[in-house]
Order: C-alpha cells, then structure tokens, then sequence
C-alpha cells in the first residue's frame, strides 16, 4: 500500500480562553493521529499558557507539533475584555491579517523535516480574513465553531429572523415571545434566548453583522467542525447539513480525548491544563473533606462580569441556602471593588461555615469530583459540556453570545437543570440552589445519567463522534496526497 505523505495542519483560534482551550484539545487528538500540527497563538495568548501551564512540555511527546505565534496588534497593557471585543476584532482583521499572510507566503511554517500545509482549520469567528488568505494561496480551509450546532444554527438563521421582522426586539413586554423562524426551534425558543447582541433596536450595533458574516461564510469552506454529538443536537445538524456538505461531529472533545490517551496508556497527560489562569488547586483539598454531591460549585468563565449588587445577590443566596458552596471570584469579576465596610456580616461569616471561595479552579477535575452536587454556571459551551459529561446538573446565569441559548437548551431541551437568566434576586438564587441539589435532584439526576450514557457511547470505538474523527483524519490525509 503506498504510503500517504504526511498532513501538516495550522490551527489558529480566536484568542480567548474557551476557544483557544477547545481548539488545543482537538490538536492533541490531530497529534495522536500522527498529523503534524502547527498551533497558532497570539503572543498574548502564548505568555499566558506557557506561564500557567506545561503546555510546551506536554505538546512536545507530539512529532511534529509546534507552536507559533503572531501579534494580535493590542498594546501590552490592553485589558482583552468582552467589552473590547470589537477592537480586538478589528485589530486581528487590520494588523495580524497582513502578518499571518507573509508567514503563509513565505512558507515560515514548513521546513526540511515538516511539509508544507496541507489545510488550516481556522476558528469560525475569523474565519473572514484568514479564508481571504487561504483562498489566495489555494490552502484548503475548515471551520470550527466553539459553540453548540444549536447556536450556531440559530446564528445562521439571523437573517431569516430579520427578513420576517421578528428582530429587532421592541422593549421588555416581547421577550417571552416564541421566534418561530428558526427551524427546529419554533416550540421554545423565545426572543430572550437569542444572543445577547440581538438585544437593540439597532441591528448594526456591537457584534451582530460580525456574528452573521461569519456564520454565513460557512458552506463556502472545506469542512466544518463542531464541538457536539450526534445523539445531543441531531436536529440542528440535520438542518446545518442542508448548507454545510461536510460536517464532523467530534465532541465532547475533551471526553474523546480523554477515551484516546486512555486507549494509548498516555492518561497522565489528559490531566494538563489549557489555563490562561493561575490554578488555585486548594479548592481540591477543600473539596476531599465535603461530603457526597453536597456542594454547589460556582463559577461564570473567563471574561464574564458583574455588578457590585449582582455580586451580593449571589452571596446572600448562596449562604441562605444553607449548602455549601465553592465560588470563583476572578479579581476582575466584579466590576467596582467592595470597601470591606459594604459586606454584611452575615455573607462573611456564612462563607467561612460552609464556602470556599478562590480565584481560579481546574474545572474539569472540580466538576468530575464527588463532592460536587449542581453548577451554578454562564453556560459557556465548554463548561456546559464539562458539566454534561461529570453528570452535574446546572443553574444557568448567561450574559452574552452563545450562553443565552445554551441555557434553553439545558434547561427546556435536554432537562439537565433551570435556567436563570435575566433574573439576579437573593431569593431565587436560594429556591434554584434548593431545587437543584434537594426538591428536584432526582429528577435531574435521571437525565444527567442517560446524558453520560449517551456521551460515553458517542467517544467510544464505533461510536459517533469516534468515527467522524477517524473521517477527519482521512480527509486531511487525503487533501495533503493533493485529492479532495
């Protein structure tokens, strides 16, 4: 049988922490297949990782693997927040475009021992620029979405929602209301469930045309790439492939990663972090001395924030709900800092009885531990699906982008918890912990259990998302012998 050259494949995420965290996941599933991946990071992105975690020593065991790096064209002291998304954006399409076209161009990425790129899978949120790039130097191009197939439908059917007049949204009175033109989803999607960008009588303003633009541009790439199972979100990937002819389905990523480095005895590696934080592993001594799914674990993710009453609110019904708690407080989470005099006595010493409260946790180890009973969550994808996959049912609190919809789905889909959104009252953070981990906590057990059922038999061999891997490889294998 002739030998198949080997693929060289550039990865290059948005740079934030829940993309670039899922898109490494899936260049450690390329590397344990033998294809040669090249990981693009800004420098930014780059410090951080390699500060926080042993991400260099780790990737190293791949033949093949390196890391790259590029400007994304910000200033050193440039905070990188949700609020400045779009000057991120814009400096990644006017600055870092022109540089990672000439490292393209002049082939920086190959050499005597690593062949020329075969493809680039680019992260879809940039895929504009970089498909601009790709087009001109005739690079294949694959796209992967962060987010759920559900969202990322509902992203693809704006301009239906639009074109019907069922946005812009007009005042709070609407917000129940069902949006009946996103096919599939016509029975519970409301207009609150929708981004949190399409919130404005101004269609143009934020990130909207951004988050269309990008969505649309999607069929006209090799392949697409979705962070899901079949089982989970059939409905919305039936309806995707009617636009989309290639589409691989290889998630959860981290539960198939972690079913391949045990089936290569290599598990050891599995319990790395992608963090750009600094781990506070106390947390996990705290958590060996609480009893069985007795705690409530809270955290919003990595660039969501709250106000100073929102953060009381969380407090109080943390501690009146007589649970115990382990919170992540990021030190930028809280928008205006608290003089010690504002904190009532009550929140300070409830924590100390029965709360633990750090800066940053390694969650999938958090949430997979046996003290842990509910997650209080923004319904990022990523921590959706490590909640999923731990069988811990959710609290969902989002606040931008995906997070709106995925909270639905938990909560009225796939009946994996409640959903809090729009909502910040002492006195319902209290009912929802209650009901989560005590008045309905059968009830959602039974659905976590089929749902960790459903997960295992999709990363499995012969299973879903196991064998679109394998299809993957394949096509990356065969673009690099020049087919298609």
């Amino acid at each position: 049988m002739e030998q198949c050259p080997t693929a060289h494949v550039l990865i290059f995420p948005f740079p934030a922490q829940g993309h670039v965290n899922s898109m490494l996941k899936l260049a450690e599933l390329l590397g344990l297949a033998g294809i040669h991946v090249t990981f693009l990071n800004t420098d930014f992105i780059q410090e951080r990782l390699v500060r926080y975690t042993d991400i260099e020593t780790r990737f190293s065991c791949y033949p093949g693997f390196q890391f790259k790096t590029v400007s994304d064209g910000l200033s050193a002291d440039h905070p990188r927040a949700l609020d400045k998304f779009m000057e991120m954006y814009d400096s990644l399409n006017s600055k870092t475009k022109p540089l990672l076209r000439e490292m393209l161009a002049s082939n920086q990425l190959g050499s005597n021992t690593r062949p020329s790129l075969t493809c680039i899978i680019v992260d879809g949120l940039i895929s504009s620029f970089t498909s601009d790039i790709a087009n001109e130097l005739q690079i294949p191009i694959i796209y992967f979405r962060t987010i759920s197939a559900s969202c990322f439908w509902a992203f693809f059917s704006l301009p239906n929602i639009i074109e019907a007049g069922e946005l812009p949204v007009r005042g709070n009175e609407d917000m129940d209301h069902l949006i009946t033109t996103v096919p599939g989803m016509e029975s519970f999607l409301r207009y609150r469930d929708l981004p949190s960008f399409c919130r404005g009588i101004d269609l143009n303003h934020f990130n909207l045309p951004i988050f269309v633009t990008e969505t649309q541009r999607s069929p006209q790439a090799h392949a697409l790439i979705l962070n899901t199972f079949e089982d989970l979100e059939g409905p919305a990937l039936s309806h995707i492939r009617t636009h989309c002819s290639k589409v691989y389905t290889i998630g959860p990523l981290h539960s198939l990663l972690k079913f391949q480095l045990e089936a290569k005895r290599s598990l050891s590696q599995s319990q790395s972090s992608n963090s750009l934080f600094e781990v506070d592993r106390s947390c996990m001594t705290w958590l060996d001395a609480q009893p069985l799914k007795s705690v409530i674990y809270v955290s919003f993710g990595s660039i969501s924030t709250m106000t100073k009453d929102e953060h009381i609110e969380f407090w109080f019904g943390l501690v009146n709900c007589k649970k115990r708690f382990l919170w992540v407080l990021r030190s930028d989470l809280v928008v205006g800092e608290h003089d010690r005099n504002e904190v009532p006595i009550e929140l300070v010493e409830g924590t100390k009885e029965r709360g633990y409260i750090v800066s940053w946790t390694p969650q999938e180890e958090v949430l997979a531990h046996r003290a842990i009973g509910g997650f209080l969550t923004h319904s990022g994808w990523n921590s959706t699906w490590e909640s999923i996959v731990a069988g811990v049912p959710m609290i969902c609190w989002p606040s931008f982008g995906d997070q709106q919809l995925n909270s639905r789905f938990v909560s009225e889909v796939w009946k994996l918890g409640l959903d809090m959104k729009d909502v910040c009252d002492r006195f319902i953070v209290e009912k929802m912990v209650n009901d989560l981990m005590g008045e309905r906590r059968e009830e959602f057990m039974k659905s976590t259990t089929e749902m960790v059922r459903l997960v295992r038999k999709s990363v499995s061999e012969g299973g879903s998302s196991y064998c679109n891997l394998g299809l993957l490889v394949e096509d990356i294998r065969l673009m690099s012998m020049g087919a298609d």
